[in-house]
């Protein structure tokens, strides 16, 4: 990517939509609109001194969630062009309220309240569609309770769990575990303001809390309305103190999961949803228990599936090596459903189809290997391209020439065509990138003819 950044024959256009396509194959003109960042990109230096300072926390998507980020953010690290953009929704300056510290703290003088759209045309001989794809959202599919369980996950979750600079460094932290540290963290923001109040009664009248409550309780305390406020406040106090001490004594036991369950064909080889194979969830699958097993060598993995599809060359040795080496038992099953047990340990009820027996397993977290869908906005983007959209709601491409849309000059590759791996996709980019050059020169060539 860095490469492509500085190629001088390549023009970058990030954070930017593709407004209309006119004209045909060889001379198109393509509008798109530069959404304005709120950051000048050509004085922004990437230092993240704003992100740093500005006070609004927002929930972080490329984490999936389960971290936060500022208003002023870049989406992720080593991003091309190395700059921040500005949430309008979380900024406040946009909500009309009084704040501009990331202006004040920027010192390259990059962030500008001001700034535009601006739409930009561009002459073209040829455009390929890769707009990639969009993760089913598991939570269509009750009986996995992906929005009930918190240690029931998607693999797109795992993988960033996965990565050091993920919301959990690299350590496999179960959600449910880190839901409750960040409620003792807060509880003991509040067990601090209340006792901070405590102490000024303990000071005044020289005993401790609970000493005078249970004078008090026993009326032995005179009657006084600054006592009666001492009392409320430290019945205040007792519940936090109770459930912080109750919370602190149950992460004691807390530990990375060790016992992980993968199911395949989540929304995908599923008449209800998408009838068709996403093609690289299995290796992903695979691919993940080995990186947990290389992570910590106690962790076990089992995948359930109605089987492996291992079809590139050395999937299958790469299968029987992660069954051999990392822990990875493959079960060929349909899991029926997922049931809370103890410590929030998800359970999976599924027929074991070898023994022909149903069977309930307990395990630390899930994962769910969700369908590859066509991308959000396929069908605006197609109609904007004037091109066909196939009955999967993928780009329709031509039998004879399967990188060709229905209109002359408009290619596709990776998982705006089908479903398929990055190997697969890259080898497609190649091939759609020829088909380009090809288009135009043809176009050139008829110009000097």
């Amino acid at each position: 990517m860095l490469d492509v950044g500085r190629h001088p024959k390549i023009e970058l256009m990030a954070y930017s939509e593709l407004e209309s396509v006119e004209g045909s194959a060889g001379c198109f003109t393509a509008r798109v609109r530069r959404k304005a960042r709120y950051v000048d990109a050509s004085k922004c230096t990437g230092c993240g001194a704003c992100a740093e300072m500005c006070p609004t926390d927002v929930v972080d998507l490329y984490n999936e969630g389960h971290s936060l980020r500022k208003a002023v953010y870049s989406w992720f690290a080593q991003g091309i062009p190395s700059t921040h953009a500005i949430d309008t929704r979380y900024c406040r300056v946009f909500q009309g309220k009084k704040c501009g510290i990331c202006q004040k703290k920027c010192e390259a003088g990059a962030i500008d309240f001001e700034q535009k759209d601006e739409l930009v045309d561009l002459a073209v001989g040829a455009v390929i569609a890769a707009n990639g794809y969009t993760v089913f959202d598991p939570g269509k599919i009750p009986e996995y309770r992906y929005n009930q369980l918190a240690n029931v996950i998607t693999s797109m979750e795992f993988e960033r769990f996965l990565s050091a600079s993920g919301p959990t460094h690299g350590h496999i932290h179960r959600p449910s575990d880190i839901l409750v540290k960040k409620e003792i963290g807060q509880l003991e923001k509040q067990e601090k303001r209340a006792a901070k109040g405590l102490a000024r009664f303990e000071e005044k009248h020289g005993k401790p809390s609970a000493d005078f409550y249970n004078e008090y309780k026993s009326g032995e305390a005179a009657e006084d309305e600054a006592l009666e406020q001492w009392a409320k406040k430290y019945e205040e106090y007792l519940p936090i103190q109770e459930r912080l001490e109750k919370l602190r004594t149950t992460a004691e036991s807390f530990r990375t999961a060790k016992k992980l369950a993968f199911i395949q064909c989540v929304g995908s080889r599923d008449l209800r949803f998408y009838p068709f194979c996403s093609g690289f969830c299995c290796m992903h699958s695979i691919k993940e228990a080995i990186i947990a097993h290389e992570h910590d060598n106690d962790t076990t993995s089992v995948i359930f599936g109605m089987d492996i599809r291992a079809v590139g060359k050395g999937f299958d040795e790469y299968r029987v090596r992660g069954g051999n080496n990392s822990n990875i038992r493959y079960r060929r099953s349909r899991v029926a459903e997922i049931v809370k047990g103890d410590n929030d340990n998800p359970v999976l009820v599924y027929e074991d189809t070898r023994e022909q027996v149903v069977k309930r397993e307990e395990f630390d977290l899930v994962v769910l290997a969700t369908a590859c869908q066509p991308a959000d906005g396929m069908q605006e983007l197609a109609d904007i391209l004037g091109i066909d959209i196939n009955r999967f709601g993928f780009f329709k491409t031509l039998p004879e020439n399967p990188l060709d849309t229905t209109r002359e000059g408009v290619f596709v590759c990776g998982c705006a065509h089908s479903p398929m791996d990055i190997p697969e996709s890259v080898a497609q980019a190649s091939s759609a990138a020829a088909r380009a050059v090809q288009t135009v020169t043809h176009a050139n060539l008829l110009k000097v003819s």
